[in-house]
């Protein structure tokens, strides 16, 4: 069974990096790609993913809290994203609730193992480590 992805950041050549590196895993599968919150949740609540990759700084994150965020994305495991290394962005990633935190500019060798670790829950270790160790790997 493939696992079920939706990627959401608001940089079409960011999300056409991202679905490129995806099509070469058989068992992972886009369902949609977003480019707001708002279409990212509309999204997760009409195609329930597996996971949903989401960047963490999207041109309408002020519309929505990190409590409205959280519980759009209850359902589905969510793999966050950022080029952003620092204590604030991990805050944010907890606050949402994400299984992973990856630095952006780790992706090529980070995503795949990642989305998989999400979907099969084995993520909490990876993540609790990134946020003690200070790195997203």
């Amino acid at each position: 069974m493939s696992t079920t992805v939706v990627l959401a950041d608001d940089h079409e050549t960011i999300r056409k990096v991202i679905a490129n590196l995806l099509h070469a895993d058989p068992d992972i599968q886009i369902l949609a790609q977003a480019s707001t919150y708002a279409e990212t949740l509309d999204l997760v609540s009409r195609l329930h993913p597996h996971v949903v990759v989401l960047d963490l700084h999207m041109k309408d994150e002020a519309s929505m809290t990190p409590t409205q965020l959280k519980s759009g994305l209850m359902r589905t495991r969510l793999l966050a994203i950022s080029i952003w290394n620092d204590d604030e962005t991990k805050s944010l990633a907890k606050a949402i609730g994400a299984d992973v935190l990856l630095d952006k500019s780790n992706l090529a060798a980070e995503l795949i193992p990642a989305i998989h670790n999400c979907a099969n829950n084995r993520n909490m270790e990876l993540f609790l480590n990134s946020l003690e160790s200070g790195s997203s790997d």
